[in-house]
């Protein structure tokens, strides 16, 4: 196996269900801080644009090339999952408490993506160097062509609706629901 294969399967089998992991552990820390009754839908809405930002970047890697277009989505990704969570924490702090389990689960959340990006430079390190050197990058996006495998993608799939969607559709129900508004 050669650095970019060993990368790939760090990405594919370590970081991504860590942060599909991360994900369902934040979502338990908010039903046992009443995110409801406290931060309520404003805090939720929040959630699904970092969980949209998250699924965009790893959307693009799945589908495509690791390319100089790639390696600027997952840092715009990353700079914009950043500045969510800072808006999300300013937003939350004041209306519900932060328990230490929430905060570590919230450092993985906020690591992982760079771990994710820190991986796909590895993969395609002359994509990087090409961005700061005279080079020249390449801004394609092609699709892969040796896709992931589809019973990973399935897989994955199948544990972000599970472990990450569903939650989350309750987490709202439940706001909305505090809110009178069902």
């Amino acid at each position: 196996m050669n650095s970019v294969e060993a990368a790939q399967a760090i990405l594919m089998y370590g970081v991504i269900p860590l942060w599909i992991a991360a994900g369902l552990a934040d979502w338990a820390c908010h039903r046992g801080t009443a995110i409801a009754r406290t931060s309520g839908l404003p805090e939720n809405l929040l959630h699904w644009l970092l969980m949209a930002q998250g699924g965009l970047v790893l959307l693009a890697v799945a589908l495509f090339e690791v390319d100089a277009a790639v390696l600027l989505l997952a840092f715009a990704g990353f700079l914009g999952h950043e500045l969510t969570t800072y808006l999300e924490l300013r937003y939350t702090v004041a209306k519900r408490e932060i328990r230490p389990v929430e905060q570590m689960v919230h450092s993985f959340q906020e690591l992982l993506p760079l771990a994710i990006l820190a991986l796909l430079a590895v993969m395609q390190w002359d994509q990087v160097l090409a961005l700061f050197d005279a080079g020249t990058p390449d801004f394609g996006l092609q699709e892969k062509a040796q896709p992931w495998p589809p019973a990973y993608l399935a897989a994955a799939g199948l544990a972000v609706l599970v472990f990450n969607v569903l939650p989350m559709v309750e987490e709202t129900i439940r706001c909305l629901r505090a809110r009178g508004a069902v």
